[in-house]
């Protein structure tokens, strides 16, 4: 019988997920966790324990705000939802490397894939809860912490928009050839996931398929405060 969280993470429709992705590189996907799971995600943080590393990122001049990585094991239900979301992602991710004329190397699973990361000298656990006050803000960046790279990641809103804080909408902005970028902004509903490309995507180009580069990061937050839960499917060098 499927989990919990396979249940929530097939409802989506994903043909319209995959025909959304392939059109801007981001997609919305069901509720993922409820809002009493929001609230215990979102009470972890404090935990020094849970983390390997906090980035305070005015410091590095990635924004305004902080963001903490978490150890392994994961606390639940981070795990499980990494590996209910996998195989969904697996097939846009084959899809677009194959467009790009490139060799996809991801195998069936999440465990053989972080393996093959864990060989090839990426073993840090990529996990992460980002935090945003008033003013606070992510800038525009990719993600990529190595060599092996998967190119989908999904970020969940743990707080509520309109209600727990105003602004913080996601943005993504792609970089198009021969023409100005262009940029979409979306407010992530409370406890719903949020799918997006880690650096690129394919489109349409004279010679069929080429490579778009693709940022991500948040407005400002204008009140209160915002957390959200980051998933991403490799492993840091």
């Amino acid at each position: 019988m499927p989990s919990t969280w396979r249940r929530r993470v097939d409802a989506a429709d994903w043909d319209a997920v995959a025909a959304e992705m392939d059109d801007v590189g981001g997609a919305l996907l069901p509720r993922l966790l409820t809002a009493r799971e929001c609230g215990k995600v979102r009470d972890l943080y404090p935990d020094d324990g849970l983390f390997r590393a906090t980035i305070d990122m005015g410091r590095h001049r990635y924004g305004q705000g902080e963001y903490r990585y978490f150890n392994q094991p994961y606390p639940h239900p981070i795990e499980a939802l990494k590996q209910a979301l996998y195989p969904r992602l697996l097939p846009i991710a084959r899809d677009w490397w194959t467009k790009l004329r490139r060799e996809a190397p991801w195998p069936d699973t999440l465990d053989e894939w972080l393996a093959m990361c864990h060989r090839a000298g990426q073993t840090k656990p990529t996990a992460l809860m980002l935090k945003y006050g008033p003013g606070d803000w992510n800038a525009l960046h990719r993600d990529l912490y190595g060599d092996l790279v998967f190119p989908l990641q999904v970020v969940i809103n743990l707080s509520e928009p309109g209600a727990t804080h105003t602004g913080g909408e996601f943005l993504l902005v792609e970089q198009r050839p021969r023409a100005q970028s262009r940029g979409t902004a979306t407010t992530l509903p409370h406890g719903h996931g949020y799918i997006f490309t880690t650096r690129e995507r394919p489109v349409r180009s004279t010679r069929g398929w080429s490579a778009a580069p693709v940022r991500h990061g948040v407005s400002a937050v204008r009140s209160g405060e915002r957390y959200t839960l980051g998933l991403i499917f490799h492993d840091a060098a």
